[in-house]
Order: C-alpha cells, then structure tokens, then sequence
C-alpha cells in the first residue's frame, strides 16, 4: 500500500502524524460501518491530542451508532428465528 500525503508533510511532529493515522483510519472504518473499530481509533487519537473535540464527538457517534445496532439485532434475531421456527413445524 503506498503511503499518500498524510506523510507528505515532513514539518508535523510524531505525535500529529500519529493523531491524523488514527483519525484517517477511524474514517475508513465508519465507511465500512465497523464502528467499535472506529471508536478504539478515535479513543487511540486522543492519546496524542487530548481533549479533541472531533474525536469526543466522534466517540460519542460510534457509541450511538453500536446502540442502535444492537437494537436493530436484538429486533431481526428473534423474529428470523420464528420465521425459522415456523417454517419447521408447519412444513
């Protein structure tokens, strides 16, 4: 994989390069809807720039984002598993 202009710009320091990977990362997790992925990556760009308020706010997305999937989870299971069920006694 090339390496593209996150590393083109040799004046940030280590801990900006560090900030922006997790950041970058964190984005292609979301658009792959892997969110507690995404989460950690946030969590992990905080350790270089604590406070950001993109990353707080980018947490707090994720968590929404894992809370309504688990609901959507715990809606389709049990009604596939009916479905299922039905189709078994009644066939």
């Amino acid at each position: 994989m090339a390496h593209h202009d996150l590393y083109d710009d040799h004046t940030l320091s280590h801990e900006e390069l560090k900030f922006r990977e997790h950041t970058e990362r964190a984005g292609h997790f979301i658009r792959i809807d892997l969110f507690r992925s995404a989460r950690e990556e946030f969590k992990a760009a905080l350790a270089y720039k604590p406070g950001d308020e993109k990353c707080i706010q980018g947490i707090t997305e994720m968590n929404y984002n894992i809370q309504r999937d688990k609901k959507v989870v715990f809606v389709v299971a049990p009604l596939i598993l009916a479905i299922i069920a039905a189709v078994i006694i009644f066939s």
